[in-house]
């Protein structure tokens, strides 16, 4: 007679329902350490969007680890190179910071400013810049290439509108089957478009190709003070331009 063989029982850790104390252990240790890192990422997210965006900060005073600099007075002149503990005694007799401004030249360029000024100005021009970026609203006009005039003249005036208001314009033709081998179709509808709102803003894009599509954008136009004023600044930082990089070609040249 034949005697039956019995296979050995599956260890007590793989029969299902069944505790044991190694893969209890195990099991409490991989959700410690996911519920561990669930923690850290909730805590980086957290700093993340509490915290305003920083400004990238040069080297300042003492964190400038360099034996000698081009020094840079307050008003600009030109010190020459010194050492750097007679560039931080130079700062301190002004009561201001010495800042490393040109950090990749040899030797590194370093300026006596006022650094808590010198950063509030800085985040206040990012502010400047992010809301007018956010009060810019592109509105979106369209038109088809055998467009109507009555149509044409309803959203030339939409068009106006818009930039009445300080908003740029997307005039964008939409092209039917073979009206896309005649794009220079598109671009005369587009040039009598803006040469039919000139009074109110000006080409800021001109036509193109978008996919399918023929796209241009349009800015609104400046009162006469905005523009002034626009012009006035840009005068402005043309001249500092200029003396900046004079000034750095006289360091240069010592």
């Amino acid at each position: 007679m034949r005697k039956r063989r019995y296979s050995h029982p599956a260890p007590p850790s793989r029969l299902p329902g069944r505790w044991h104390p190694v893969a209890h252990a195990a099991a409490a240790r991989v959700r410690a350490c996911a519920a561990l890192i669930s923690l850290r990422r909730s805590a980086s997210a957290h700093r993340t969007r509490s915290e305003e965006p920083a400004i990238s900060d040069p080297r300042t005073n003492d964190r400038i680890r360099v034996p000698e600099v081009r020094l840079v007075g307050p008003s600009g002149e030109q010190v020459g190179v010194v050492p750097i503990e007679t560039a931080l005694r130079l700062a301190a007799d002004a009561d201001l910071d010495l800042v490393e401004v040109a950090p990749n030249s040899k030797p590194p360029v370093a300026k006596i400013m006022d650094f808590g000024k010198y950063k509030y100005e800085a985040a206040q021009k990012q502010k400047e810049a992010r809301r007018n970026q956010a009060n810019t609203v592109l509105k979106e006009v369209r038109f088809r290439l055998k467009i109507d005039k009555h149509d044409y003249e309803t959203k030339t005036k939409r068009a106006i509108g818009f930039l009445s208001q300080g908003d740029k314009v997307k005039a964008m033709i939409l092209f039917r089957g073979r009206e896309q081998s005649r794009p220079e179709m598109g671009v005369r509808l587009l040039q009598q478009f803006s040469e039919d709102i000139a009074e109110f803003g000006t080409v800021e894009s001109a036509p193109r190709i978008d996919g399918r599509n023929m796209v241009m954008v349009v800015a609104p136009l400046k009162n006469k003070s905005e523009a002034k004023a626009e012009q006035n600044a840009r005068r402005a930082e043309e001249k500092a331009s200029r003396r900046a990089d004079k000034a750095a070609g006289s360091a240069a040249g010592e």
